[in-house]
């Protein structure tokens, strides 16, 4: 989807940027000027759009990226929390938890189903290096517990989500998830960017866009 010109054009500027750095790569950095106007890129808003059956919101982005210096494995999960303007205690939601300075709540399955992601891949994504690996239809399921995603790994085959640089993947937050340490020195660089139908998710609940 995106062209190698554009993919150098956004690995230079967000380089530029600089945002702070944890081990696995880089959070909250919707605020960044690359990756807001990546964001709001008509193509990728067409596409959560589809999704949504809304016009999409982005209100989080994410860079994963692994390297021979930060090469992490990530186990079966799913992604329940959401990043939040301010907390309110409401059935149905929590826990509640901070991450570099910003409110999370993990919240119910019929919110996260008004949620997607799409991952934008800056580097090829190969069976090397570590790529996103899902168990098909899990979203289904709604949100699972520990032992539940457990038994449903076992039961499950996975599929390897390998991508070219600039291709893009959608997945839903309850989709389950993980990723293997990449086993050559290739970088494997990912913007997980999400969007929403609207920041308003019930009453009293909104996110916060990071």
């Amino acid at each position: 989807m995106f062209l190698r010109d554009e993919l150098h054009r956004l690995t230079t500027q967000l380089t530029a940027e600089a945002p702070r750095r944890s081990r696995a790569g880089a959070r909250h950095i919707l605020g960044c000027k690359s990756v807001a106007h990546l964001a709001r890129d008509p193509r990728l808003v067409d596409i959560a759009s589809r999704w949504l059956d809304a016009t999409a919101i982005p209100f989080k982005a994410t860079l994963f990226e692994k390297s021979p210096d930060a090469n992490w494995l990530v186990s079966w999960h799913q992604d329940t929390a959401l990043p939040m303007s301010e907390r309110h205690d409401v059935a149905g939601w929590g826990p509640w938890s901070k991450k570099s300075g910003v409110t999370y709540a993990h919240a119910p399955d019929h919110v996260l189903a008004q949620v997607v992601a799409l991952r934008v891949h800056l580097d090829d994504s190969t069976a090397a290096n570590g790529p996103l690996r899902v168990l098909p239809e899990s979203h289904t399921h709604g949100v699972l517990s520990e032992p539940q995603i457990h038994e449903l790994s076992r039961r499950m085959t996975p599929v390897q989500c390998t991508v070219a640089a600039g291709g893009v993947i959608a997945m839903r937050p309850l989709l389950v998830h993980a990723s293997s340490k990449a086993r050559v020195s290739a970088p494997r660089r990912v913007l997980h960017l999400e969007y929403a139908a609207s920041l308003v998710l019930e009453p009293g609940l909104e996110l916060h866009a990071a």
